[in-house]
């Protein structure tokens, strides 16, 4: 019935926000905000109607959970970051439809997966900063998904990918983008040094890590990137343990993929922080169970637990 017809791994750095005022660091995300606006001019070719965001900065400690209430609106202050985003509008339609068919096909692909659409629950800035960017004229509806998963597998999101993708396919009118929104390597400069690292990665092993794997999304090394997931995640310190990208990669078909990754935004320092716009092209996948069957082969060594 419906499509998912865009999938991304992007940037969400609060320095975006900063870039719009004036001050020091005005104009210094315009590329990142560039490879925004350029996903959302994709997504208005495709006919996009909802955008899913599994954000990396929702963090949840059981089960996963899906924000689809009716409608977001307030001013958002980081309480990471409050002098980078301070009382930032935002106003965003949400799609409770989508969301409610996201969980159900979640929960009965085995992920148990709670959707929220009576809820006062306001979206995080891992959905608030890309939408401020592809969605300022409220085109588009969205969801948001947690993706900050402290006491899960890897597998287990991958799974919950591909079942959201079984569930736009199979169940909804309409025409949807999947959003990872977070980084890659994801160690902030150590306190006091913040102000040196504005523009770069905190170390040359993860910098030059970093790069490989965007080699390697690139060049279409899916087998040997979800091998590698778990350890990168960890000894990359990677945003959200990298829940996101399991998500994603589970929506595209996890090690079956055979896509290679569009760079939009070249790979950029952040805070020490490690980030890039990409796109990947959906392509089909024969057979329900390939990704899962896949993605179980992380089971066992990807638990949040098991690496404190």
């Amino acid at each position: 019935m419906g499509k998912l017809a865009l999938v991304g791994k992007i940037t969400h750095v609060p320095s975006m926000y900063l870039s719009e005022l004036p001050g020091p660091r005005q104009g210094t995300r315009q590329a990142a905000i560039d490879g925004h606006l350029e996903i959302r001019r994709r997504c208005l070719e495709l006919g996009v109607d909802t955008i899913v965001v599994f954000d990396t900065h929702w963090l949840v400690n059981a089960n996963y959970h899906i924000n689809c209430a009716p409608h977001f609106q307030g001013n958002y202050t980081s309480n990471e970051l409050p002098h980078f985003i301070s009382n930032m509008a935002y106003e965003i339609p949400g799609n409770p439809v989508l969301g409610k068919l996201l969980a159900q096909a979640c929960n009965e692909h085995g992920v148990e997966t709670l959707a929220h659409d009576a809820t006062t629950l306001a979206p995080e800035y891992g959905t608030l900063v890309p939408m401020r960017y592809m969605n300022a004229d409220q085109h588009f509806k969205a969801v948001s998904v947690s993706a900050l998963c402290t006491v899960h597998y890897l597998n287990d999101s991958a799974r919950l990918g591909w079942a959201m993708r079984k569930a736009v396919e199979d169940h909804y009118d309409g025409t949807v983008a999947f959003l990872a929104s977070g980084s890659l390597s994801h160690r902030f400069a150590q306190n006091g040094l913040a102000p040196d690292f504005a523009h770069r990665i905190w170390s040359p092993f993860l910098e030059t890590l970093d790069k490989r794997v965007v080699e390697m999304w690139e060049q279409g090394e899916w087998k040997d990137f979800c091998e590698m997931l778990p350890e990168y995640a960890a000894k990359g310190h990677g945003e959200g343990f990298m829940h996101d990208t399991a998500m994603m990669l589970g929506a595209l078909g996890w090690s079956e993929y055979q896509g290679n990754c569009e760079v939009l935004t070249p790979y950029f320092g952040a805070s020490g922080t490690g980030q890039i716009n990409a796109v990947f092209p959906v392509e089909p996948v024969t057979g329900s169970a390939i990704p899962l069957a896949q993605a179980s082969r992380a089971d066992g060594y990807t638990s949040v637990a098991t690496r404190l």
